[in-house]
This record gives structure tokens, C-alpha cells and sequence, in this order.
């Protein structure tokens, strides 16, 4: 068994071995798709091939469409050469079921891959004619937050980005230079309309991929690199829209396990490979079965009918309440907890960490009870059932290989959001007191407590990577178990800094408790545990 066009040709030994396979013709679909596309993505990584494209794949297998995807990768151009080619755009989905169970879908829905390679004459020369045709309606792109930045972390321009800016669009080597290009080509073939939608994981992403583009258009029009009429082009949403969007799945790198699972069926050729920019990929993902991708609903050339594959389509404030309720109250808090405390807990596995009573009633305690009161509704999801998901069926799925110590990376850049907000609600609120928050700062003098890198048995741990650890972890570095220490003077710099807790503490009445907890916590060995059995 090979995941190619060749290999496929005998369906009766895959469906035999429990394969979901493409139902349709995909001759004919990638023959239309090639003729007139409609989508083309821009990120051939783990969580669109998890994703979007096996939500066209069931839109092709019920009818529903009829043309499939176009993928374009302009990071890791061997992830194009090596993984989609030589499988004939094919990959393989493992979907990791909260009940131990792996459903295995062959998709097929993408028809044609190519590299964002201005140096690659064959592959920009396509892009451009696809750009060029009436049909297309989306450009979609996962390229990561960083993927938006022209800056470096001086604030200046990168050096590819400064070159095509000075240069112009004929031939740009920078990835979001190559993308303004391609607008270009489409602005000139008659400023034909489009959606360019950031799919990243990253809050008002629409507005972030629409300000790369526009520098792009403003420097090359005041260089008279291009017409004048290209900003005005890329301003109006009538023509070019940018809009947000919500994305949650969990798709972690491609598991041994699943490659042997997949290897036991007979399938060759699956064995995973680093390019030389250290991307890990294999010819199969891995992902969980729960997904959510919420769109502002504005497309100037139209769009298809993705409701029907679970896509949601709503206004832009929806979609900021959708954000909201995920990073501030419903997900990311409780995997920030589960994290500090794992990692504490000597816990390799987040799945794991619910199997423990006291730390299921504490993320319970911060969803449902602390968090829920003040939570922002954005009506299309319901806020309660998406922690009961989290709680109940992603969290605990014991297939997923996240760990706290990957959870705990960059912390002091989240607490603000993540536990920031809901004690402003609570601030702001004449019904709710912040005095009423046990669990919230139980979190934060767990994660003092981390910072010290000392595990509840008394053995040094390796704090995960964080930018400010060389500034907090001097506060207590020199604090060793069962010492007696003036805690509230101790912690106090920390306590009072708005920009980590989004809040002063104690303006808040919260930093006197955050201390009685942390001193609790350094009584002795096992005093974590003992702190979460006595307060959760």
C-alpha cells in the first residue's frame, strides 16, 4: 500500500484496513480545480492539512463542491518537494478520539501543490495565472503570527522585506512581498475582488495580514513602483477584504504511534523527515477530532458553501466575542493552571493531569465558576459547552502529546489575557467583588512558585523558555523550602506589575492572598499538593 495515485487504485485493500477514501473523481475535480479555482491556501503545515483541507474533503464527498484546494507553501519549499509531490497531494488524517479510537481518512480534496518561489519560474508563473482568474474567491493563509511581521525584534525591517520594498513587485523574495505581488498581478487584471483570510491562531489576525500587505502597497505606490490606485485598492473591502477569523484545533507534530499504527495497515513511505529548516513533517497528521473555524463573513467575490462543513460564518465583533471567550475564559486559562501545576506536579502529560480530582475541580473552578459569571457570550457558541468539551473530551483525550511544560512556555506574556480580563470584569462589575476570585490567584502563587524551579519533591526542573525569566526569577531565586520569608516584600515588584497580570494586584485586593497561598506552597516538600487539596 502507497499513498499515491498508483497505490490508490486498489480501494478495496484500504477500505478493508478501515480507510475512508475520496468518493468522488479526482480527475475531474482536479481538472476543474486547475480551470477555474476558487481557494488557494497559503501554508501547507499540520493544521491545514488537518483542517480545512478535510473540510473540503467532505464537502466533495457529499457533492456540495465540486472543485477542490490549491496549496502553496513559501517557508519550507521541501515540505512541497518531498511530502506532496511524491504522494501525489494525498495525506493521510488520524483522528485522535477521546474514546482510544483513530478514525483514518484518505484526503485527496488537495489537487495542486506549488512553492511560493519567486525563483521558481514555473511555480510563481502559476501563481500569477491563478491570481489572475475570475474565479478565485480566497486566499487563506496559516503562516503563524510571526509570518505577518516585516519588523525584526529592534523594530526594524527585515532585510528581504527593505529589499522589496525598494525594489518593487516583479520579482520579491519576501514571503508577504510575494503574496503583495500576487495581489498586484490580480489588481492588474482588472482589480478583480477577494478575500485574503488569516487563519492563524492570533487575535484580529485579519487586521495584522491586512497591515503587512497595505505597508507593501503604500511604499511601492510612493516609489511609483506601482500604480497609485493599488492602495485604493487594497483599502476597499469591496475589492480586497480582510477578514478575521477564529481557529481552534489541536494538531500536534505526527506521532510514532500513529506512524506505526499506519505502518502495521501496510501503508509504506510514511516515515516522517526534518527538512533543513527543522520542519517535521510526514505524509500523515494527527489531530484531535474537536475543530471550530469561525470567519467574518465578507468575501467580495463570493465564497462557498463551508456551512456545511461546520465553518461559521459571523461579523467581526462576533469573532472578537469567539476569541474572547476561548483565550480568556473557556481554554487557554485553564491550560495555563494545568500547566504551572503540572510542571510542578512532575506531570509529562496535560491529558494526564485530570485524572487527578483536585486538579479537575480547580480548571473546573476557574471555568465554570469563576470564569463563566463574567464571560464574554458571543452567542454562535455556547461558552458553558465549550469548557464542557475542553473538560470532558479534549483536555482529558489521553492521544493528545501535549505537554505542561510546552503549555508553560512564554507565561508571563499570557497571564494578562488570560486571567487579566476576567479580574477587570470583576473590577468593573457593582454585582462581583474580586475578593471573590480563590482560584485565580491560587494560579498565579503556583506559578511564583514554579519560577523558583523547584518541583513539589524538592528536585530542580527546567523552566520552560519565557522572555522575562532573567528578570523575574532573581526575586526568588535564593528562597529554599521550608525557609521563613517576608513573602509580601519578596513578591511585591512582581505583584504590583500591570504588564504581566494585566492589573496592578493590589489595586485589585489580590496580592495579599497570592501571598498567603505562595507561603503555603514553600512550607516543605509536597506542600503544592497539600496547598490545591486544602483551597480547591
Amino acid at each position: 500500500m502507497e499513498l499515491n495515485n498508483k497505490g490508490l487504485e486498489n480501494r478495496s485493500t484500504w477500505l478493508e484496513k478501515g480507510y475512508t477514501l475520496p468518493q468522488y473523481n479526482r480527475d475531474e475535480v482536479a481538472a476543474k480545480t486547475k480551470e477555474n479555482p476558487y481557494w488557494i491556501h497559503f501554508g501547507s503545515g499540520n493544521i491545514f492539512r488537518a483542517f480545512q483541507a478535510n473540510v473540503v474533503e467532505n464537502l466533495l464527498n457529499s457533492k456540495t463542491l465540486d472543485r477542490g484546494l490549491i496549496v502553496a507553501e513559501g517557508y519550507d519549499y521541501e515540505i512541497i518537494e518531498k511530502i506532496n509531490q511524491p504522494h501525489d497531494d494525498y495525506s493521510i488524517l488520524a483522528t485522535l478520539k477521546a474514546d482510544g479510537t483513530v478514525a483514518k481518512t484518505v484526503v485527496g480534496s488537495i489537487t495542486e501543490s506549488l512553492t511560493l518561489d519567486s525563483d521558481n519560474t514555473t511555480d510563481f508563473n502559476r501563481l500569477k495565472e491563478i491570481f489572475q482568474k475570475d474565479s478565485l474567491q480566497i486566499a487563506s493563509f496559516t503562516i503563524t503570527e510571526k509570518g505577518y511581521s516585516l519588523v525584526d525584534g529592534k523594530g526594524q525591517l527585515l532585510s528581504l522585506v527593505e529589499s522589496d520594498m525598494k525594489n518593487g513587485p516583479i520579482k520579491p523574495e519576501s514571503y508577504i512581498g510575494k503574496i503583495a505581488s500576487l495581489l498586484y498581478t490580480r489588481f492588474c487584471s482588472g482589480q478583480k475582488p477577494i478575500a485574503f483570510v488569516s487563519m492563524d491562531n492570533c487575535s484580529h489576525n485579519g487586521t495584522k495580514l491586512y497591515e503587512a500587505i497595505h505597508a507593501f502597497a503604500k511604499e511601492w505606490s510612493e516609489k511609483g513602483l506601482v500604480e497609485n490606485n493599488f492602495v485604493d485598492y487594497v483599502n476597499t473591502p469591496e475589492k480586497v477584504s480582510f477578514p478575521w477569523s477564529m481557529i481552534d484545533k489541536i494538531t500536534p507534530r505526527p506521532d510514532s504511534s500513529v506512524e506505526e499504527l499506519l505502518t502495521k495497515d501496510g501503508i509504506e513511505g510514511l516515515q516522517p523527515l526534518v527538512t533543513s529548516k527543522h520542519t517535521y513533517v510526514a505524509p500523515f497528521v494527527n489531530a484531535e477530532e474537536c475543530e471550530y473555524l469561525v470567519i467574518e463573513d465578507t468575501f467580495p467575490n463570493g465564497r462557498p458553501n463551508l456551512e456545511s462543513g461546520g465553518v461559521m460564518f459571523t461579523d467581526r465583533a462576533t469573532v472578537d466575542k469567539v476569541e474572547k471567550m476561548k483565550v480568556c475564559t473557556c481554554l487557554n486559562p485553564l491550560h495555563t493552571a494545568l500547566a504551572v501545576f503540572g510542571c510542578l506536579l512532575d506531570y509529562d502529560l496535560i491529558s494526564k493531569e485530570l485524572q487527578n480530582k483536585t486538579l479537575k475541580k480547580l480548571v473546573e473552578g476557574i471555568g465554570y465558576e469563576e470564569g463563566l459569571p463574567v464571560v464574554v457570550d458571543p452567542s454562535i457558541i455556547n461558552p458553558k459547552e465549550f469548557i464542557d468539551t475542553v473538560l470532558n473530551t479534549r483536555i482529558p483525550n489521553p492521544f493528545m502529546p501535549d505537554t505542561p511544560q510546552r503549555i508553560a512556555t512564554d507565561t508571563s506574556q499570557k497571564l494578562a489575557i488570560r486571567f487579566g480580563e476576567t479580574i477587570k470584569a470583576y473590577h468593573a462589575c457593582e454585582t462581583l467583588d474580586t475578593k471573590d476570585l480563590k482560584l485565580i490567584p491560587l494560579v498565579f502563587a503556583g506559578w511564583l512558585r514554579y519560577l523558583m524551579a523547584i518541583d513539589d519533591n524538592g528536585n530542580p526542573f527546567t523552566l520552560s523558555p519565557d522572555p522575562l525569566l532573567d528578570e523575574l526569577c532573581p526575586y526568588v531565586a535564593n528562597i529554599k523550602l521550608g525557609d521563613s520569608v517576608n513573602v509580601a516584600d519578596t513578591l511585591k515588584p512582581i505583584l504590583s506589575n500591570e504588564s504581566i497580570f494585566g492589573v496592578n494586584l493590589y489595586d485589585m485586593n489580590l496580592a495579599s492572598l497570592v501571598c498567603d497561598y505562595f507561603s503555603e506552597m514553600i512550607t516543605g516538600i509536597g506542600a503544592v499538593h497539600k496547598a490545591l487539596e486544602r483551597y480547591v
